[in-house]
């Protein structure tokens, strides 16, 4: 009996590394998801437990925000409306004391187990708001042990805390770049990500590569509320369209942006002339529509492949074993809001954020 012990033991020492390969090669050719939104502020105590139920019902590997977390210039009308804020409204300065740590409470912390992944948008440098705040207050995220290693991989003295960072997942090369501010992209930057660009270029292990930041790349349909809105932005915008359209045709990658800033979600954003006659049209999406009041849509709408406002919801991505990437809208519901939540604000208030939270008529 000891001897057929003993040999059953050896023998699964000697398969459990086939074993384990074979585990993983499985979770390689198998279809996943993630999720992306940006612009919670407003209502986003509201909406976000709501999208970290779309996230857990699909069994998402993380959630990525793409900035604009509160409001700053004024208080969230979701704060506003926190039982123990209604009898003693908060001061402005009260709600800028407390805004970063209630997007933690009430929007992070739904999500449970889920990665999460935080940008920067322009409102997190809204004074008295600074990216060194910024770098701070949300250090456990940006630092995390997926970016943390993955920056000492890219660079192996680099201990510095950025707002713009990168992983690699199953194939896949994510980047989130800050264009939070109109002096964006720096020449800093720009040099990290064209040189950790052409690097996952070179890598055959890479199939994809995907492009968050908050506002939207220059000359896109949503062009008048954009990286446009700067000359420096404007030109570091269309640098990185550029850098990113060699990455798609001479690095044979597959390349999708994602944005956020406008508060309406829209398909095929780059869609315009001018990247029609200025080296081709690369697969694009707004999803600013995580609880920030909704905006009207803008002229060029009709070039867009789908456009939707006086919404919530969030991008659900399912990535496939050879690298494609399918993106749908999921739509938010009153409905959908979790019960813990509509408890917490009330109905009359959930409903306002449904009903009135917008600049539409």
């Amino acid at each position: 009996m000891v001897r057929r012990l003993a040999f059953a033991v050896a023998l699964l020492s000697l398969l459990g590394p086939i074993v384990q390969r074979g585990s993983a090669q499985q979770a390689a050719d198998e279809t996943w998801h993630f999720v992306a939104s940006g612009d919670s502020r407003n209502c986003g105590d509201v909406v976000m437990p709501g999208i970290a139920e779309t996230a857990k019902m699909n069994q998402a590997a993380f959630y990525w925000h793409l900035g604009d977390l509160r409001a700053t210039y004024t208080v969230d009308e979701d704060i506003l409306h926190q039982p123990e804020h209604l009898a003693h409204p908060l001061t402005l300065d009260e709600y800028q004391n407390i805004e970063w740590q209630d997007y933690i409470d009430s929007q992070i912390a739904p999500f449970g187990s889920i990665p999460f992944f935080v940008g920067i948008g322009n409102h997190e440098v809204i004074p008295p708001k600074t990216r060194d705040g910024f770098l701070l207050q949300f250090a456990d995220w940006l630092d995390s042990p997926v970016l943390q290693a993955q920056r000492l991989k890219d660079f192996p003295e680099d201990h510095i805390l950025k707002t713009y960072y990168h992983w690699i997942d199953r194939g896949v090369a994510f980047y989130f770049l800050d264009n939070a501010s109109i002096e964006q992209f720096d020449g800093t930057q720009l040099a990290w990500f064209e040189t950790v660009l052409q690097r996952d270029m070179a890598d055959p292990s890479i199939k994809t590569i995907v492009v968050g930041m908050h506002k939207a790349l220059s000359e896109s349909i949503s062009k008048g509320h954009s990286m446009n809105e700067s000359p420096a932005g404007t030109d570091s915008g269309r640098r990185v369209y550029a850098d990113l359209l060699r990455a798609q045709n001479g690095g044979r990658k597959l390349v999708y942006v994602l944005e956020s800033h406008s508060h309406y979600f829209m398909d095929g954003i780059f869609n315009t002339d001018y990247w029609r006659q200025n080296g081709g049209v690369l697969p694009g999406w707004i999803v600013g529509t995580a609880g920030a009041v909704r905006y009207a849509l803008p002229p060029g709408t009709a070039d867009a492949h789908g456009a939707l406002t006086n919404v919530y919801g969030s991008l659900l991505a399912t990535v496939h074993p050879n690298g494609k990437i399918d993106f749908e809208f999921e739509k938010l519901q009153e409905s959908d809001i979790p019960a813990s939540v509509t408890s917490r604000y009330g109905q009359d208030f959930v409903h306002w954020c449904f009903a009135q939270n917008t600049q539409v008529p």
